[in-house]
């Protein structure tokens, strides 16, 4: 049976081979049928688990609808390059496939179907995620960059996001900061306010492990004029948060990263969560250094507790 597939799909590239001649009586190549023929060729032999054989059909159907100029478009070119990327992927050579796949998105756009190619760049980008992170991030963004031309934010900030996930699985934080704005920012356009709050969280701890406490501030402050971020359990544990931090307070700090709306959050911002340390270091600090930061001397510790018994920690 698996003779008589080979077979089969030798016959296909015989007669892709006969319809792309040309003779005295015929002029042009017929691409149309060669493309045609290739095509079941490739599914002949990855039938017969030749897979090699396939993608190399595969390529050979995308080449002739590619050369094909007499018929109005339609996608298969790019089918073609996208289907010889899968036994690529199949055969476990992931960059090469990606290769394939990014090309063929890039023909999508061209041809003017950008939503198939947004889609088969996120593809994409699942598939190398575990050997590459930072090509992940790459082709996301593209996904991103072409849903938005088309105005489709919701898809477009889905992308941003995985983005935005894996820059901080790199510890690339001075991006995952710019990322995530562009993420809040598209969630304020679409009036998602809900999100924007966690985008916030997720803002104030990236900025915090940069250690950069002003640029953390910056984002609260700004949130404000958010609808419903004030008074938001959001805005509470952000503020107790920010004063546990500026005050090296590790008992605030862990008690605001430890409870639930910081814990559950998306893995990589719950790592950073769990991980984050006052500067200074050290459990809750001496009444000396509660005088030092400005909050009057021996009983600041206690005030502090007595003032958030009723909130978060």
């Amino acid at each position: 049976q698996m003779a008589a597939k080979i077979n089969e799909a030798h016959d296909h590239i015989a007669k892709a081979e006969k319809y792309l001649k040309t003779s005295f009586m015929k002029w042009k190549p017929d691409y149309d049928s060669a493309a045609s023929e290739y095509s079941k060729a490739a599914v002949a032999f990855k039938n017969a688990k030749m897979l090699e054989e396939a993608k190399e059909a595969y390529l050979q159907e995308a080449e002739a609808h590619t050369n094909n100029k007499t018929y109005p478009f339609t996608a298969n070119g790019e089918r073609a390059l996208e289907a010889a990327g899968m036994m690529l992927k199949d055969m476990q050579r992931i960059p090469e496939a990606i290769q394939y796949i990014e090309r063929a998105s890039m023909m999508y756009v061209e041809n003017g179907t950008p939503d198939t190619a947004a889609l088969a760049l996120d593809r994409a980008g699942k598939l190398i995620e575990s050997q590459d992170l930072a090509k992940a991030v790459d082709l996301y963004q593209k996904a991103a960059s072409v849903f938005e031309n088309e105005d489709r934010l919701r898809q477009a900030v889905e992308m941003l996001g995985k983005a935005s996930r894996l820059l901080v699985r790199q510890h690339k934080l001075d991006e995952a900061a710019v990322s995530i704005q562009k993420e809040k920012n598209m969630y304020k356009e679409i009036e998602n306010y809900p999100t924007c709050f966690k985008k916030t969280i997720a803002q104030v701890l990236v900025h915090l492990h940069r250690n950069d406490f002003v640029a953390a501030d910056k984002c609260v402050r700004e949130s404000y004029s958010l609808p419903g971020f004030s008074g938001s359990e959001d805005c509470i544990a952000l503020e107790q948060l920010l004063q546990g931090y500026d005050e090296q307070d590790e008992d605030q700090v862990h008690c605001v990263c430890n409870s639930p709306l910081f814990k559950y959050m998306d893995n990589d911002y719950a790592k950073l969560s769990i991980s984050l340390r006052v500067p200074g270091g050290g459990k809750k600090k001496a009444p000396a250094s509660a005088a030092d930061a400005g909050e009057g001397g021996a009983g600041a510790g206690e005030a502090d507790e007595d003032e958030y018994a009723g909130g978060l920690c």
